[in-house]
C-alpha cells in the first residue's frame, strides 16, 4: 500500500504516514492545535450552513420523524 498511507498534512504539507500516529491526519500535536486554533479564529469555516439532508445521504442507522 505504501503510497496510500501518505498523506500531506493539512497544515505544514509535510507528507507522511500521520494517520497511522495520534494525531493524524496532522503530523503533530502542534499542527492539529495550529488548525483548531483557526477554526477559533474564524480562518476555517463551513461555506453554508449545515442541514438535515446533509447528513440524511447514506446513513442507513438513521431512524425516521417522531411521530
Amino acid at each position: 500500500m505504501g503510497d496510500l498511507t501518505r498523506v500531506k498534512c493539512p497544515t505544514c504539507g509535510r507528507v507522511g504516514a500521520w494517520f497511522d500516529g495520534p494525531s493524524g491526519p496532522f503530523c503533530s500535536r502542534r499542527c492539529k492545535l495550529v488548525d483548531l486554533g483557526q477554526w477559533f479564529g474564524e480562518e476555517h469555516r463551513l461555506s453554508e450552513p449545515l442541514r438535515p439532508e446533509h447528513f440524511a445521504a447514506g446513513d442507513d442507522t438513521r431512524e425516521g420523524p417522531p411521530d
